[in-house]
Protein backbone atom coordinates (compact mmCIF):
# COMPACT_ATOMS: atom_id res chain seq x y z
CA UNK A 1 0.00 0.00 0.00
CA UNK A 2 1.20 3.74 -0.82
CA UNK A 3 1.81 5.52 2.48
CA UNK A 4 1.22 9.03 1.72
CA UNK A 5 1.82 11.78 4.22
CA UNK A 6 0.86 15.73 3.77
CA UNK A 7 2.76 18.42 5.43
CA UNK A 8 -0.21 20.07 6.61
CA UNK A 9 -3.79 19.70 7.39
CA UNK A 10 -4.28 21.78 4.03
CA UNK A 11 -2.52 19.68 2.07
CA UNK A 12 -4.36 16.74 4.11
CA UNK A 13 -7.52 18.12 2.99
CA UNK A 14 -6.72 18.28 -0.74
CA UNK A 15 -5.39 14.90 -0.81
CA UNK A 16 -8.57 13.54 0.72
CA UNK A 17 -10.61 15.86 -1.95
CA UNK A 18 -8.35 13.65 -5.05
CA UNK A 19 -8.79 10.82 -3.58
CA UNK A 20 -12.84 11.14 -3.19
CA UNK A 21 -13.11 12.39 -7.09
CA UNK A 22 -11.06 9.34 -7.96
CA UNK A 23 -13.49 7.09 -5.98
CA UNK A 24 -9.90 5.61 -4.58
CA UNK A 25 -10.07 3.42 -1.17
CA UNK A 26 -8.10 4.75 1.34
CA UNK A 27 -6.92 4.06 5.02
CA UNK A 28 -6.97 6.64 7.77
CA UNK A 29 -3.52 6.14 10.11
CA UNK A 30 -2.12 7.79 13.00
CA UNK A 31 1.78 6.83 12.80
CA UNK A 32 1.35 4.47 10.80
CA UNK A 33 2.63 1.95 13.74
CA UNK A 34 -0.12 -0.74 13.96
CA UNK A 35 -1.56 -0.73 10.11
CA UNK A 36 -1.41 -4.30 10.75
CA UNK A 37 -4.20 -4.71 13.48
CA UNK A 38 -7.42 -5.58 13.20
CA UNK A 39 -9.33 -7.25 9.56
CA UNK A 40 -7.30 -6.77 6.49
CA UNK A 41 -8.26 -4.06 4.06
CA UNK A 42 -8.44 -3.80 0.40
CA UNK A 43 -4.60 -3.86 -0.85
CA UNK A 44 -5.71 -1.09 -3.55
CA UNK A 45 -6.16 1.47 -0.16
CA UNK A 46 -3.93 3.95 0.22
CA UNK A 47 -2.57 5.02 3.71
CA UNK A 48 -3.26 8.49 4.85
CA UNK A 49 -1.41 9.78 7.49
CA UNK A 50 -1.44 12.81 9.57
CA UNK A 51 1.77 12.21 11.49
CA UNK A 52 2.91 15.73 10.56
CA UNK A 53 -0.52 16.86 12.54
CA UNK A 54 1.75 16.99 15.95
CA UNK A 55 1.72 18.97 19.37
CA UNK A 56 -0.49 20.62 21.96
CA UNK A 57 -2.26 23.55 20.48
CA UNK A 58 -4.03 24.61 23.74
CA UNK A 59 -4.14 23.42 27.79
CA UNK A 60 -6.03 25.03 29.47
CA UNK A 61 -5.13 24.13 32.91
CA UNK A 62 -7.55 25.58 35.20
CA UNK A 63 -10.04 23.38 33.07
CA UNK A 64 -7.95 20.20 33.26
CA UNK A 65 -8.80 20.31 28.97
CA UNK A 66 -5.82 19.63 26.36
CA UNK A 67 -6.52 20.35 22.80
CA UNK A 68 -3.97 18.18 20.61
CA UNK A 69 -2.74 17.47 17.11
CA UNK A 70 -4.18 13.95 16.43
CA UNK A 71 -0.48 12.55 14.99
CA UNK A 72 1.16 13.44 18.62
CA UNK A 73 2.42 10.46 20.00
CA UNK A 74 0.68 10.13 23.45
CA UNK A 75 4.01 10.14 25.58
CA UNK A 76 4.44 13.66 24.06
CA UNK A 77 1.07 14.61 25.34
CA UNK A 78 1.97 13.04 28.72
CA UNK A 79 4.92 14.73 29.21
CA UNK A 80 4.10 18.47 28.20
CA UNK A 81 0.98 18.18 30.89
CA UNK A 82 3.50 16.71 33.68
CA UNK A 83 5.20 20.18 33.77
CA UNK A 84 1.58 21.49 34.96
CA UNK A 85 0.62 18.32 37.40
CA UNK A 86 -1.75 16.78 34.96
CA UNK A 87 -2.04 13.58 32.90
CA UNK A 88 -4.53 11.81 30.16
CA UNK A 89 -5.70 8.80 32.56
CA UNK A 90 -5.03 6.69 29.77
CA UNK A 91 -2.85 3.27 29.10
CA UNK A 92 -0.07 3.61 26.30
CA UNK A 93 -0.87 1.21 23.19
CA UNK A 94 0.47 -2.27 23.39
CA UNK A 95 4.19 -2.95 21.92
CA UNK A 96 7.57 -0.79 21.49
CA UNK A 97 6.71 1.48 18.55
CA UNK A 98 4.72 5.02 19.56
CA UNK A 99 1.34 5.46 19.19
CA UNK A 100 -0.68 8.77 18.11
CA UNK A 101 -3.53 10.28 20.16
CA UNK A 102 -5.65 9.90 17.49
CA UNK A 103 -4.86 6.35 17.20
CA UNK A 104 -5.17 5.35 20.18
CA UNK A 105 -8.68 6.84 19.72
CA UNK A 106 -9.90 5.71 16.98
CA UNK A 107 -8.96 2.23 18.08
CA UNK A 108 -10.69 3.01 21.18
CA UNK A 109 -8.93 0.09 23.34
CA UNK A 110 -8.93 1.65 27.11
CA UNK A 111 -6.64 -0.26 29.52
CA UNK A 112 -6.48 -0.62 33.24
CA UNK A 113 -6.87 3.24 34.33
CA UNK A 114 -10.42 2.65 33.07
CA UNK A 115 -11.80 1.57 36.42
CA UNK A 116 -11.35 4.84 37.93
CA UNK A 117 -11.33 7.45 34.76
CA UNK A 118 -13.55 5.56 32.52
CA UNK A 119 -12.66 5.51 28.96
CA UNK A 120 -11.05 7.10 26.39
CA UNK A 121 -14.37 7.71 24.76
CA UNK A 122 -15.43 9.30 28.00
CA UNK A 123 -13.00 11.82 28.41
CA UNK A 124 -13.40 12.69 25.06
CA UNK A 125 -14.70 16.71 24.75
CA UNK A 126 -14.20 17.70 21.41
CA UNK A 127 -13.29 16.27 18.03
CA UNK A 128 -12.34 17.44 14.44
CA UNK A 129 -11.90 14.77 11.64
CA UNK A 130 -12.00 14.91 7.35
CA UNK A 131 -14.64 13.45 6.05
CA UNK A 132 -14.20 10.83 3.07
CA UNK A 133 -15.23 14.07 0.64
CA UNK A 134 -12.64 16.28 2.23
CA UNK A 135 -14.95 18.42 4.12
CA UNK A 136 -13.49 19.05 7.71
CA UNK A 137 -15.88 18.49 10.81
CA UNK A 138 -15.96 18.84 14.12
CA UNK A 139 -18.12 18.02 17.45
CA UNK A 140 -18.40 18.70 20.79
CA UNK A 141 -16.05 21.55 22.13
CA UNK A 142 -12.98 22.77 24.48
CA UNK A 143 -15.25 22.90 27.78
CA UNK A 144 -16.17 20.17 29.99
CA UNK A 145 -19.61 21.17 30.17
CA UNK A 146 -20.63 21.10 26.46
CA UNK A 147 -23.63 19.45 24.84
CA UNK A 148 -23.98 20.83 21.85
CA UNK A 149 -24.58 19.06 18.65
CA UNK A 150 -24.77 15.06 18.21
CA UNK A 151 -22.71 12.69 20.35
CA UNK A 152 -19.75 12.29 17.49
CA UNK A 153 -17.14 11.67 19.79
CA UNK A 154 -18.38 8.46 21.03
CA UNK A 155 -19.62 7.59 17.47
CA UNK A 156 -15.91 7.55 16.34
CA UNK A 157 -13.79 6.42 19.30
CA UNK A 158 -13.18 2.78 18.31
CA UNK A 159 -14.46 3.05 14.48
CA UNK A 160 -10.83 2.14 13.43
CA UNK A 161 -10.83 4.93 10.95
CA UNK A 162 -13.78 3.52 9.21
CA UNK A 163 -15.97 7.46 8.88
CA UNK A 164 -12.99 9.63 8.69
CA UNK A 165 -9.80 10.38 9.99
CA UNK A 166 -9.27 12.48 13.03
CA UNK A 167 -7.18 16.00 12.77
CA UNK A 168 -7.30 17.43 16.29
CA UNK A 169 -8.88 16.10 19.64
CA UNK A 170 -9.63 17.38 23.17
CA UNK A 171 -9.95 15.32 26.41
CA UNK A 172 -10.29 16.22 29.91
CA UNK A 173 -7.09 15.99 31.55
CA UNK A 174 -6.46 14.61 35.60
CA UNK A 175 -4.00 16.08 38.44
CA UNK A 176 -1.31 13.43 38.58
CA UNK A 177 -2.08 11.95 42.37
CA UNK A 178 0.84 13.24 44.79
CA UNK A 179 0.38 9.76 46.70
CA UNK A 180 0.87 6.42 44.44
CA UNK A 181 0.91 3.17 45.84
CA UNK A 182 0.52 -1.10 44.49
CA UNK A 183 -0.11 -3.99 45.83
CA UNK A 184 0.70 -7.60 44.36
CA UNK A 185 -1.96 -9.74 45.03
CA UNK A 186 -1.44 -13.64 44.05
CA UNK A 187 -3.41 -16.51 45.07
CA UNK A 188 -6.28 -19.00 43.96
CA UNK A 189 -8.53 -17.58 41.22
CA UNK A 190 -11.67 -17.73 43.09
CA UNK A 191 -10.23 -16.07 46.34
CA UNK A 192 -8.65 -13.10 43.89
CA UNK A 193 -11.96 -12.75 42.15
CA UNK A 194 -14.16 -12.10 45.52
CA UNK A 195 -11.53 -10.02 46.58
CA UNK A 196 -11.69 -8.08 43.43
CA UNK A 197 -15.95 -7.92 44.16
CA UNK A 198 -15.25 -6.31 47.74
CA UNK A 199 -12.75 -4.01 46.03
CA UNK A 200 -15.74 -2.84 43.70
CA UNK A 201 -18.24 -2.60 45.92
CA UNK A 202 -15.79 -0.59 48.69
CA UNK A 203 -15.16 2.88 49.12
CA UNK A 204 -11.25 2.91 47.95
CA UNK A 205 -12.28 3.70 44.34
CA UNK A 206 -8.70 1.78 42.85
CA UNK A 207 -6.85 3.35 39.74
CA UNK A 208 -6.27 0.22 38.38
CA UNK A 209 -7.93 -3.15 39.36
CA UNK A 210 -6.28 -5.69 36.51
CA UNK A 211 -6.78 -9.85 37.45
CA UNK A 212 -4.58 -11.92 35.39
CA UNK A 213 -3.60 -15.30 34.82
CA UNK A 214 -0.25 -17.29 35.72
CA UNK A 215 1.78 -16.92 32.27
CA UNK A 216 0.86 -13.02 32.39
CA UNK A 217 2.63 -13.11 36.31
CA UNK A 218 5.16 -15.58 35.49
CA UNK A 219 5.76 -12.84 32.13
CA UNK A 220 6.38 -10.27 34.37
CA UNK A 221 8.77 -11.29 36.36
CA UNK A 222 6.38 -12.72 39.32
CA UNK A 223 5.79 -16.10 40.42
CA UNK A 224 3.66 -18.14 38.18
CA UNK A 225 0.18 -17.59 39.95
CA UNK A 226 -2.58 -15.61 39.16
CA UNK A 227 -2.20 -12.34 39.95
CA UNK A 228 -4.57 -9.40 41.19
CA UNK A 229 -2.54 -5.65 40.53
CA UNK A 230 -4.18 -2.88 42.89
CA UNK A 231 -3.22 0.68 42.50
CA UNK A 232 -4.13 3.25 44.63
CA UNK A 233 -3.91 6.60 44.30
CA UNK A 234 -4.76 9.86 46.95
CA UNK A 235 -3.31 12.98 48.15
CA UNK A 236 -2.41 11.88 51.17
CA UNK A 237 0.14 9.21 52.52
CA UNK A 238 -1.43 8.24 55.14
CA UNK A 239 -5.21 7.62 53.38
CA UNK A 240 -3.23 5.37 51.36
CA UNK A 241 -1.67 3.51 54.09
CA UNK A 242 -4.82 3.00 55.47
CA UNK A 243 -6.41 1.90 52.71
CA UNK A 244 -3.39 -0.98 52.14
CA UNK A 245 -4.24 -1.88 55.61
CA UNK A 246 -7.77 -2.35 54.98
CA UNK A 247 -7.47 -4.48 51.80
CA UNK A 248 -4.98 -6.76 54.03
CA UNK A 249 -7.39 -7.08 56.48
CA UNK A 250 -10.10 -7.86 54.07
CA UNK A 251 -7.92 -10.46 52.08
CA UNK A 252 -7.28 -12.30 55.76
CA UNK A 253 -10.74 -12.14 56.34
CA UNK A 254 -11.66 -14.11 53.17
CA UNK A 255 -9.15 -16.75 54.10
CA UNK A 256 -10.12 -17.35 57.46
CA UNK A 257 -13.85 -17.64 56.24
CA UNK A 258 -12.96 -20.06 53.36
CA UNK A 259 -9.99 -22.23 55.14
CA UNK A 260 -8.20 -21.63 51.61
CA UNK A 261 -4.40 -22.77 51.46
CA UNK A 262 -2.13 -21.31 50.90
CA UNK A 263 -4.16 -18.55 50.71
CA UNK A 264 -3.22 -14.89 49.35
CA UNK A 265 0.64 -13.52 49.21
CA UNK A 266 0.38 -9.38 48.77
CA UNK A 267 3.45 -7.92 48.13
CA UNK A 268 3.43 -3.84 48.13
CA UNK A 269 5.08 -1.49 45.03
CA UNK A 270 6.33 2.02 45.20
CA UNK A 271 4.83 4.40 42.74
CA UNK A 272 7.64 4.22 40.81
CA UNK A 273 7.86 0.18 40.63
CA UNK A 274 4.36 0.49 39.05
CA UNK A 275 4.71 2.33 35.26
CA UNK A 276 7.97 -0.40 35.03
CA UNK A 277 5.85 -3.43 35.47
CA UNK A 278 2.78 -1.57 33.25
CA UNK A 279 5.76 -1.27 30.29
CA UNK A 280 7.19 -4.69 31.06
CA UNK A 281 3.20 -5.82 30.28
CA UNK A 282 2.60 -3.97 27.24
CA UNK A 283 6.37 -4.82 25.60
CA UNK A 284 6.16 -8.08 26.79
CA UNK A 285 3.65 -9.30 23.93
CA UNK A 286 5.67 -7.67 20.76
CA UNK A 287 7.07 -10.73 19.64
CA UNK A 288 3.57 -12.82 20.05
CA UNK A 289 2.09 -13.75 16.87
CA UNK A 290 -1.34 -13.88 18.61
CA UNK A 291 -2.85 -10.56 20.31
CA UNK A 292 -6.21 -10.84 21.14
CA UNK A 293 -8.95 -8.05 23.13
CA UNK A 294 -11.00 -10.02 25.72
CA UNK A 295 -14.42 -8.88 27.17
CA UNK A 296 -16.82 -10.70 29.61
CA UNK A 297 -18.82 -9.64 32.43
CA UNK A 298 -17.09 -8.48 35.30
CA UNK A 299 -18.08 -11.32 37.16
CA UNK A 300 -16.86 -13.95 35.01
CA UNK A 301 -13.40 -12.86 34.62
CA UNK A 302 -12.31 -15.62 37.25
CA UNK A 303 -14.16 -18.02 35.14
CA UNK A 304 -12.89 -17.14 31.59
CA UNK A 305 -9.17 -16.84 32.98
CA UNK A 306 -9.39 -20.40 33.94
CA UNK A 307 -10.82 -21.78 31.03
CA UNK A 308 -8.39 -24.23 29.23
CA UNK A 309 -8.56 -22.21 25.90
CA UNK A 310 -6.85 -19.98 27.48
CA UNK A 311 -3.68 -22.89 27.63
CA UNK A 312 -0.55 -20.95 26.64
CA UNK A 313 -1.93 -17.59 26.45
CA UNK A 314 -0.57 -14.81 28.77
CA UNK A 315 -4.25 -12.98 30.09
CA UNK A 316 -4.85 -9.54 31.99
CA UNK A 317 -8.32 -8.25 32.69
CA UNK A 318 -9.29 -4.83 34.05
CA UNK A 319 -11.53 -6.13 36.47
CA UNK A 320 -13.68 -3.84 36.80
CA UNK A 321 -14.75 -3.31 33.15
CA UNK A 322 -14.59 -7.14 31.86
CA UNK A 323 -12.02 -5.95 29.60
CA UNK A 324 -8.42 -7.23 28.38
CA UNK A 325 -5.74 -8.36 26.37
CA UNK A 326 -4.78 -11.75 25.57
CA UNK A 327 -1.08 -12.67 23.82
CA UNK A 328 0.71 -15.62 22.60
CA UNK A 329 2.72 -17.58 20.28
CA UNK A 330 1.80 -19.58 16.74
CA UNK A 331 2.62 -22.90 18.88
CA UNK A 332 1.15 -22.25 22.54
CA UNK A 333 -2.41 -21.22 20.56
CA UNK A 334 -3.59 -23.14 17.53
CA UNK A 335 -5.44 -21.23 15.69
CA UNK A 336 -8.44 -23.85 16.68
CA UNK A 337 -8.38 -22.96 20.12
CA UNK A 338 -8.60 -19.10 19.40
CA UNK A 339 -11.71 -20.04 17.72
CA UNK A 340 -12.92 -22.25 20.80
CA UNK A 341 -11.86 -19.12 22.75
CA UNK A 342 -14.17 -16.43 20.85
CA UNK A 343 -17.06 -19.27 21.40
CA UNK A 344 -15.89 -19.27 25.77
CA UNK A 345 -16.40 -15.23 25.60
CA UNK A 346 -19.63 -15.03 23.94
CA UNK A 347 -20.85 -18.19 26.00
CA UNK A 348 -20.21 -15.77 29.00
CA UNK A 349 -21.93 -12.73 27.93
CA UNK A 350 -18.94 -11.28 25.74
CA UNK A 351 -16.94 -11.13 22.59
CA UNK A 352 -13.16 -11.31 21.74
CA UNK A 353 -11.82 -9.39 18.87
CA UNK A 354 -8.59 -10.54 17.11
CA UNK A 355 -6.28 -7.27 16.98
CA UNK A 356 -2.75 -9.31 15.69
CA UNK A 357 -2.41 -12.72 14.16
CA UNK A 358 0.09 -14.77 12.72
CA UNK A 359 -0.16 -15.37 8.87
CA UNK A 360 -2.33 -18.48 7.99
CA UNK A 361 -1.05 -21.76 6.06
CA UNK A 362 -1.26 -21.60 2.40
CA UNK A 363 -5.33 -22.17 1.59
CA UNK A 364 -6.43 -21.25 5.66
CA UNK A 365 -8.92 -18.49 6.24
CA UNK A 366 -7.91 -16.02 8.56
CA UNK A 367 -9.51 -15.55 12.28
CA UNK A 368 -12.31 -13.47 11.77
CA UNK A 369 -11.16 -10.15 13.43
CA UNK A 370 -14.69 -9.72 14.59
CA UNK A 371 -17.73 -11.21 14.19
CA UNK A 372 -21.46 -9.55 13.04
CA UNK A 373 -22.75 -7.65 16.03
CA UNK A 374 -26.50 -7.51 16.38
CA UNK A 375 -26.16 -3.80 15.30
CA UNK A 376 -24.94 -4.62 11.97
CA UNK A 377 -27.88 -2.85 9.99
CA UNK A 378 -27.33 0.19 12.01
CA UNK A 379 -23.77 0.14 11.92
CA UNK A 380 -23.88 0.13 7.98
CA UNK A 381 -26.60 2.96 7.78
CA UNK A 382 -24.26 4.77 9.30
CA UNK A 383 -21.43 4.21 7.39
CA UNK A 384 -23.19 4.71 4.08
CA UNK A 385 -24.11 8.48 5.41
CA UNK A 386 -20.38 8.96 6.36
CA UNK A 387 -18.83 7.70 3.08
CA UNK A 388 -21.46 6.92 0.48
CA UNK A 389 -18.12 5.64 -2.08
CA UNK A 390 -17.34 3.41 0.93
CA UNK A 391 -13.67 4.31 0.52
CA UNK A 392 -12.37 4.21 4.31
CA UNK A 393 -10.88 1.59 5.61
CA UNK A 394 -12.75 -1.03 3.31
CA UNK A 395 -13.26 -4.63 5.19
CA UNK A 396 -12.04 -2.59 8.64
CA UNK A 397 -16.00 -1.75 9.69
CA UNK A 398 -16.09 -2.86 13.77
CA UNK A 399 -19.57 -4.87 14.19
CA UNK A 400 -19.55 -6.22 10.57
CA UNK A 401 -17.57 -9.54 9.33
CA UNK A 402 -15.44 -9.59 6.41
Amino acid sequence: MTVLVPESLRALQEQVRTLHAEAAPWLPAGLGSRLTWGPAVSQASAVLSCRNLRGVLAHNPGDFTVTVAAGTPLLEVQEALAHHGQWLSLDAPWGEAPGSIGGLVARGLSGGYRQRYLGVRDQLLGVQLLRSDGVLARAGGKVVKNVAGYDLMRLISGSWGSLGLITELTLRTQPIPPQRRCLLIQGELPLLQQLCRWLRDSSLSPERLDLGNARWAAEAGLSPQPLLLVALASIDAATLAEQITCIRGQAQQMEQALGTEPGLTLEELQANELEPLLAAQRGCNTQADWLLRLVVPPAQCATLLASGELQGAAVVLAAGSGCGDGWAQTGALPRHRVEALRRRCHALGGHLSVLRQPQPATGAAAVPAWLDAPSRPLIEAVKRQFDPLQQLARGRLPGVAG
